[in-house]
């Protein structure tokens, strides 16, 4: 199983805009994302819900899960999203 860690950069966290970007990054992966903030268990990546009820804020660190052919691409892809401002945009 590929880990990668991502911290937030968006100034609002990871609410409405970035949530959305993050999420349509999620859904163009080919296998199942897991998202965890700090020790919390580890929830799906593509649900909405669950990246609103993670209530992860600018600097926060998560930790981005996944398995299969590629999964250290797709991470990095996720990271990569995860650690840009989208509030500055």
């Amino acid at each position: 199983m590929a880990e990668r860690q991502a911290t937030i950069a968006s100034r609002v966290g990871l609410h409405a805009r970035p949530a959305k970007i993050f999420i349509e990054a999620v859904k163009r992966q080919p296998m199942p994302i897991t998202i965890a903030l700090g020790d919390a268990a580890a929830m799906d990546a593509s649900s909405i819900l669950t990246i609103m009820a993670l209530g992860a804020g600018n600097g926060d660190v998560v930790t981005l899960r996944a398995e299969g052919d590629g999964a250290d691409a797709a991470l990095a892809e996720l990271a990569a999203v995860l650690e840009t401002d989208h509030d500055a945009e």
